[in-house]
């Protein structure tokens, strides 16, 4: 038997011992004998007759699993939720491991979906919690689930982008230094019931005791800008919500 036959049937058997061994039994009855040697060879086509399951072309460590995995994300990215379906379809049926497939998703809701609706990344760990207390074949729907929410979600990457290029910023050396105000010796200024602050005394503001629970205050030397919100979904509203915030930065002169 080769080596691609008998994974097959250890794979299709689906934990069944019974019906792997009737269906190597029948691989071998249904087999002529090599003229020669005599030998029955059961090759992948035979084993996939006797067990009656297609074998998709699909190695977990070669092209084929990278490759539909990527398929598969990039459909989500492209809010097609047929093809994500029919690579997911491809995935479950050549044996992939459900929980690297979770991985992925929970991945996707952030890197693709984000901040445009922070529901998906809920859907997804819900999806890997699910698989891990389920597991096959009822981890199929909720895998399905994330899918389809994932690519039926708008779509944004700006969160990705904003610690990509913060990280830049560290790892090139640009190291800041904590202003004084945010340091954990820093007088804190609760409302205007403040007290007698010394000159020159660093004093944190405390959000919660303003209006809007916002107060102008530098929380990072420079004025450094690493998130841009774009206009998709719920980030609609928080790019709103933060040019306010940046708008009375500015007219406060904080």
């Amino acid at each position: 038997m080769s080596p691609e036959a008998a994974r097959h049937l250890v794979t299709r058997c689906d934990g069944d011992a019974r019906k792997l061994l009737t269906s190597f039994e029948l691989a071998v009855l249904t087999t002529e004998p090599d003229p020669d040697t005599e030998e029955i060879h059961i090759d992948l086509a035979v084993a996939e007759d006797s067990i009656q399951r297609k074998a998709i072309v699909y190695d977990a460590d070669g092209d084929a699993h990278h490759d539909t995995i990527s398929a598969f994300i990039k459909s989500i990215r492209g809010c097609d939720p047929d093809a994500a379906l029919y690579w997911l379809a491809k995935m479950l049926h050549a044996g992939e491991d459900i929980r690297f497939i979770a991985r992925r998703l929970v991945i996707s809701a952030s890197e693709d979906v984000g901040m445009a609706d922070s529901n998906g990344l809920r859907v997804a760990v819900a999806a890997q919690q699910a698989v891990e207390f389920v597991g096959m074949p009822e981890a199929r729907i909720s895998l399905a689930h994330a899918t389809v929410y994932l690519a039926t979600a708008p779509k944004s990457n700006r969160a990705y982008a904003a610690i990509d290029a913060a990280l830049k910023d560290v790892a090139e050396g640009r190291t800041l230094a904590v202003p004084p105000h945010l340091r954990t010796k820093s007088r804190k200024k609760i409302g205007e019931a403040s007290g007698v602050i010394a000159e020159g005394e660093a004093v944190y503001l405390y959000g919660h005791d303003y209006e809007e629970g916002y107060v102008p205050q530098a929380y990072l030397p420079e004025g450094r800008i690493y998130y841009h919100p774009s206009n998709h979904g719920m980030e609609q509203r928080v790019a709103e919500r933060l040019e306010h915030w940046r708008r009375r930065f500015e007219e406060e002169g904080k």
